[in-house]
């Protein structure tokens, strides 16, 4: 898997003012050091934060920006940065960054992290500046471990340097950094069970309110943000709000550029900076080069396994929040599977929800007691085991599962791929019926409120 910003063919031209995430990367790949950063105009926006601009006025740029988070959820940055209390009598706060990628299929942050670290903690050292925290912590998924080895490096040259620390460049204001491994959760991608990770205790979701801006860190005011939500700032501060929006496509209701991929047989399988608004079928066709020789599109995830399925009649959505939603899922973290057809699709949701039902805290009982039950199921059906109802019952679990049902967002994103791929593919499960199977009356659609 290439882990680089290239389209096929050299057909992308990086430059400051199209890629702002990834036009310092080297050609060979090799991590961009503090020197060579700051010759590439890094550390050039912090100067700028630090010496012309007031905390308010970052925050408002980049609100401004419509900078929206870029790990899955798509909050907007600026409005959770204004959520962080005013009164600036309470000096312990935190910026957390969140770096556990976890995500099957995705491996954007990790590029960002092992390749260009100075460019994270120049995002960060903005951030900290506008929300008055003193300290961050860049929480960081275990098995990365050659990020973590850049990341500890740029943080010591950093501060070498005087850009972190004490009277960071000469203006009374101090932010440590520190590398946080985490011990291997998925769930530790939702922001209040990293808290709960990094404060030592075990990764259950807290409930919410209060939210992390007024009680996060050892009860203190938190914000926390992805890691290529935090690459982004330094450029929209250097460059300003009417130069990021213009970078993307027209239609689209995003600001900017994503990180993007595709994985699975495809002839390039890789990773691209590109304006949001880009089509599906540009990501697929231009940049992964459609799929190997004797392969055919059975049908795509736009952006990590908790995404549902579309098909290839789908590749013209627009690659943004709205476009994807058009056709009926999310643009998650926008790092995009193909699956040929080759793979059956009991086979391919078995082994998802196996890894939803094994990733899952425990904390409450839909998604406990839910997601074995559909792994039990789907096995059933794989083997040529499943009894009449089965389905009715599997679809009976994707709408208990589902948004607001749970006490977070890890079960609906684990049953969304397997409504979609039995919307589509009925007849793959329906084959996993045996002939002689008796009728077992089907899971009770839940209770709508309201309805």
């Amino acid at each position: 898997m290439t882990l680089t910003s290239f389209g096929p063919a050299n057909r992308i031209q990086r430059s400051a003012e199209t890629h702002p995430l990834t036009w310092r990367l080297r050609d060979d790949g090799e991590a961009v050091w503090l020197d060579e950063y700051q010759a590439k105009n890094g550390y050039a926006a912090a100067r700028k934060a630090f010496a012309d601009m007031a905390g308010d006025d970052i925050v408002q740029t980049v609100k401004d920006s419509g900078l929206k988070g870029r790990g899955g959820a798509g909050f907007p940055t600026g409005v959770k940065w204004g959520l962080m209390p005013k009164d600036e009598s309470i000096n312990i706060r935190y910026l957390l960054c969140n770096a556990d990628e976890m995500e099957p299929n995705t491996w954007k942050d990790r590029m960002l992290m092992e390749q260009l670290p100075h460019l994270l903690i120049e995002g960060m050292l903005i951030s900290a500046r506008a929300l008055k925290t003193y300290r961050g912590y860049i929480f960081l998924r275990g098995e990365y471990t050659t990020a973590a080895k850049h990341l500890n490096r740029a943080v010591e040259e950093a501060k070498a340097a005087g850009l972190l620390g004490k009277n960071i460049l000469g203006s009374g204001f101090d932010f440590e950094l520190f590398v946080h491994t985490g011990a291997g959760r998925y769930i530790c991608g939702e922001e209040t069970a990293l808290i709960n990770s990094l404060e030592g205790r075990r990764a259950n979701p807290r409930s919410k309110p209060p939210f992390p801006a007024a009680v996060g860190v050892w009860g203190k005011p938190t914000c926390v943000n992805n890691v290529e939500t935090l690459c982004n700032v330094p450029a929209i501060i250097a460059d300003g709000v009417d130069w990021y929006k213009s970078l993307a496509r027209d239609g689209s209701e995003d600001m900017g550029t994503k990180l993007m991929g595709f994985s699975g047989k495809v002839k390039n399988p890789g990773l691209w900076e590109l304006p949001f608004g880009v089509t599906g079928r540009e990501l697929f066709e231009d940049y992964a080069g459609g799929m190997r020789d004797g392969y055919k599109l059975k049908c795509w995830q736009p952006g990590g396994a908790g995404t549902g399925f579309l098909l290839p009649e789908h590749l013209d959505a627009q690659m943004y929040a709205g476009g994807i939603a058009k056709v009926g899922t999310r643009m998650g973290t926008g790092l995009a599977m193909a699956v040929d057809d080759s793979v059956n699709m009991v086979s391919l949701l078995r082994n998802m929800e196996e890894f939803f039902s094994r990733e899952s805290c425990g904390f409450c009982t839909p998604c406990r007691d839910g997601l074995p039950w559909s792994v039990k199921l789907l096995r059933a059906l794989e083997n040529g085991e499943g009894q009449a109802g089965d389905i009715e019952t599997l679809l009976g679990l994707v709408g208990f599962l589902g948004p607001g049902k749970t006490f977070c967002a890890h079960a609906p994103g684990a049953v969304e791929p397997l409504g979609s791929a039995i919307k589509y593919f009925r007849p793959e499960f329906e084959a996993g019926i045996a002939p002689t199977s008796a009728v077992v009356p089907p899971l009770a659609k839940p209770i709508v409120v309201g309805a």
